[in-house]
Order: structure tokens, then C-alpha cells, then sequence
């Protein structure tokens, strides 16, 4: 059976279908996926040993020009791609209307959530088979229930699998051991407050640990020498391809992360990590897999959902708090000390293991 799936963006949402595919091929023997996906993570599928074909797409860019698009042959590519193979069925696993436009391009019976359950409910028009998916769950388990319907198998019990081989991937024998600190977000109200991050990294000093850094763009970058400055137990690393996060994140022992897609690569990976939620929802979108510990906020307004903080400071929050090293303030209930303490035991857990 040829399957092609159609899951494009974000990071986290790519990685977020992983199990899905594993349960698919355990069910189905034979099964092979074709995945169309955002060229920037185009790397990922190819690690999951049922993912046949990778189709990149680049609708972010096409979207900022789309004469160009046309006029390179970059579109007329994809809709040759997705026509040259004969599928029994595709699945739109993004439920946009973005990614159900790409199904009007593929011969093959379309399989996505129905109006009441995609997040663009508009998407379930482009669709044959409209599946019903409660939400409220974890996006993991909403995939992975998406495909059991589609495709005819009865839901695994238990903690999906991503099915990455991840030994593959750490370099032997394992160098001095080492915590990674997943600093760089997306919205502005998920990132942990600098200071906090300079702080756990010199308790992490005083423990003897090392601490590595990564980054993405020129603005993490600056954040991660601020603070590794003047640490001898930090280093920032030099620029790295996804596979070259990968690497690092495999061979490490433990990692602190905000809401980012690298903290759910570190889960699909199986490294013990320690998530920090102020203005979203862990129960939603947080890490899934083993050995992934969750500290939400419990500040009045958290979790808010939105990119811009909105709260106003009270007079014992002035007080009290740092507001311009200390902001957003509901990351102030996930203080260095408290996060520190966690990753000490967390630490201690994978040695006893």
C-alpha cells in the first residue's frame, strides 16, 4: 500500500507525526509513506524507516513571490512529483486549507479531519473522507487516531513510538557528558528570561556539568554568547544543520527547553528534557515521549495562548520582580532554583538507569 502524506509545517508538527507512521507500518506490513513537507525540514522524514519518497514544498516562500515560483518551474515540479506515483490514498494530516489545496494535485482518494475537528475547517471540503477526531487531546494521539481510521486499524494502546533510530545518529564512545539548553523560540512570551538562563547554567557549573548552547539565527546566537560569557563549563555551539542538531541533542544527557520545536526533536529522540510552559498549554502540544517532564506556569493569567503579553504588573509585582530581566512573569513560578532542582533529579535518574 502507497500512502501520501501530506504534513508540511511547523517543526514540532512534522515531528508531532511520527508515531502515527510507526503504527501505520507495525498494522499494515508493506506500508510505504510519501511525505510532502516544508523544504526546511525536508531531513526529518527520511529518518523514519516507513517514509519511501520526501516531496519538498516552499509555500512560505512561493507565497512571498509567486510569479517567480511559476516562472522557475518549482510549482509545475511539485504537481509533476505528486502525480508520478499511484496512491491508494492521501492523507492531508494538517487539516489548513494550505495544505488541503495540495491535495487538488493527486490522483488518490483524500483522507482529513472533518469541519468539526481540523483547525481550518474550510480544509474538510477538499476532502472524500471526513474523519472525525476529538479535540482536547494531545496532538500526537490525534494524529495517530486519524491514521488508524483512515487506513482501517485498531489504535495501539500505549505511548506511541516515534520509531527513529536514534543510536545511529550518537557518536561512540560518548564524549564528556553534557546538558543542552534550548533557548530559541518563536514568540516573544515563550522565552524564558535570559537571566534564568545564565543562572542555571552556573548552577549547572557548580554541579560540574557542562552546558552547550545552540542556535539558529544572528539574534539567538548573540543570546547564547550572553550566556556562556565568561562560563568555562558553557559553550556556544557553531552554526548546525537540523541533522547536526540531531547529533547534539542524541548524545546528550538531559535538555532544558522552552516551546520549540527542537524540545519535541529531543523527545522524538528520547533524550530527558525539561519543558518550560508560561503562555501555552503542555497538555496540548507539550514534549511527548518518555522521560519528558513538563513545568507550566501556574501564574493567574497562563496559560494565555497569546504572542504578545498583555498582563499589567501590580504594584507587588514591581516589588518584587525584576520586570525588565524577569519578563514575561509568569515564568517567575519556574525560577532557575525550582527548574535547577528538577534537572538535578532528572540527571541523577538517567545515571541510576
Amino acid at each position: 500500500m502507497r500512502v501520501l502524506l501530506i504534513k508540511t509545517s511547523s517543526l514540532g508538527d512534522v515531528i508531532h507525526a511520527l508515531p502515527a507512521l510507526t503504527d501505520a507500518a507495525r498494522a499494515i506490513p508493506g506500508i510505504k509513506f510519501d511525505w510532502v513537507v516544508e523544504e526546511g525540514f525536508a531531513e526529518i522524514p527520511t529518518w523514519h524507516p516507513a517514509v519511501g519518497k520526501v516531496i519538498p514544498v516552499a509555500i512560505r516562500r512561493w507565497r512571498k513571490n509567486i510569479w517567480q515560483t511559476l516562472k522557475s518551474g518549482e510549482w509545475k515540479r511539485f504537481k509533476q512529483s505528486v502525480r508520478a506515483t499511484q496512491y491508494d490514498l492521501v492523507i492531508d494530516a494538517q487539516g489548513l486549507l494550505k495544505s488541503a489545496w495540495l491535495t487538488r494535485y493527486v490522483r488518490a482518494p483524500v483522507a482529513g479531519l472533518d469541519k468539526n475537528s481540523a483547525r481550518e475547517p474550510i480544509a474538510a471540503r477538499f476532502y472524500s473522507r471526513r474523519l472525525a477526531v476529538a479535540r482536547g487531546q494531545h496532538a500526537v494521539e490525534r494524529l495517530r487516531q486519524l491514521f488508524a481510521v483512515a487506513l482501517g486499524y485498531d489504535l495501539p494502546q500505549g505511548l506511541g513510538d516515534y520509531g527513529l533510530n536514534v543510536e545511529r545518529l550518537v557518536e561512540l564512545p560518548r564524549k564528556n557528558p553534557y546538558v543542552l539548553f534550548l533557548h530559541g523560540t518563536t514568540w516573544d512570551t515563550k522565552h524564558w528570561p535570559e537571566a534564568y538562563w545564565r543562572e542555571l547554567a552556573e548552577r549547572m557549573g557548580h554541579l560540574g556539568m557542562a552546558v552547550k548552547l545552540p542556535w539558529g539565527n544572528p539574534v539567538e546566537k548573540a543570546r547564547a554568547e550572553r550566556i556562556a560569557k565568561g562560563l568555562r563549563n558553557a559553550e556556544v555551539l557553531p552554526k548546525l544543520n537540523l541533522a547536526g542538531v540531531a547529533k547534539v541533542l542524541a548524545g546528550a544527557q538531559a535538555c532544558v527547553a522552552v516551546d520549540t520545536g527542537l524540545g519535541h526533536l529531543a523527545a522524538a529522540l528520547d533524550v530527558p528534557t525539561i519543558s518550560l510552559f508560561g503562555p501555552t498549554n503542555p497538555g496540548l502540544t507539550g514534549a511527548y515521549g518518555k522521560s519528558q517532564v513538563h513545568l507550566a506556569s501556574d501564574f493567574p493569567c497562563a496559560p494565555c495562548l497569546q504572542k504578545k503579553c498583555s498582563y499589567q504588573p501590580t504594584a507587588e509585582d514591581q516589588r518584587r520582580f525584576d520586570l525588565k530581566r524577569e519578563w514575561p512573569l509568569c515564568f517567575t513560578r519556574l525560577n532557575p532554583e525550582r527548574v535547577a532542582s528538577r534537572l538535578s533529579t532528572l540527571l541523577l535518574a538517567e545515571e541510576l538507569r
